[in-house]
């Protein structure tokens, strides 16, 4: 899922385009230090151009931001491309596979929580851009886990599903308040024991 925040472009190389280094350097100030904090002018030095260079790809800070999130969508729609291409077949094991790696998301020291979630309480308004990114991302993943909880053969699909994201959700919270070694550390072993609940 997009809850990363490592830019797959290298804002110190100023031989990629001026679009990619600014995206880059966004996505990052964004996740570190959260997208109200940041301004134009350190997304533009920290990316090697100006203001100018910035507003002639991006119209405006907010869609600079509905961007940075288009970016993290589609990074998740790969993982679970991959989660799908390790696994074919076998959605119990996709499953095993989606927590284990949530689970390692959620405890790397490097990480500050899931980017959406951030950037859902940073920006209330209904009307900014970024809103419908985050609402159509999250939806997304909902209704990737009840496909494959229903392809699990589990009688509530939509239930799991929920009672996974939440527990999803709740694990990037308490590793922020409570550490690594509190309750987000039983990610898989609670996911787990939920799954295991609706197959039996």
């Amino acid at each position: 899922m997009a809850t990363a925040a490592k830019s797959v472009f290298s804002c110190a190389n100023l031989q990629t385009p001026p679009r990619e280094r600014i995206l880059a350097a966004a996505s990052e100030l964004f996740y570190r230090h959260g997208i109200r904090a940041v301004g134009v002018e350190a997304i533009a030095e920290a990316a090697g151009t100006n203001k100018m260079t910035l507003y002639r790809h991006f119209s405006s800070k907010d869609e600079l931001v509905a961007e940075y999130l288009r970016c993290l969508a589609s990074e998740g729609a790969r993982f679970w491309d991959g989660l799908a291409a390790t696994h074919p077949g076998n959605p119990r094991a996709q499953l095993t596979g989606w927590l284990a790696a949530m689970q390692e998301h959620v405890l790397d020291a490097d990480q500050r929580g899931c980017a959406m979630a951030n950037a859902a309480v940073e920006l209330p308004e209904q009307d900014h851009p970024a809103r419908k990114v985050i609402e159509q991302y999250k939806a997304s993943q909902r209704s990737r886990l009840a496909g494959l909880c229903a392809a699990a053969g589990v009688a509530e699909p939509e239930l799991l599903a929920d009672e996974l994201f939440l527990l999803l959700e709740g694990a990037h919270v308490s590793a922020q308040s409570l550490g690594r070694d509190g309750p987000a550390s039983r990610l898989v072993r609670m996911g787990e024991a939920l799954i295991a609940s609706h197959l039996s």
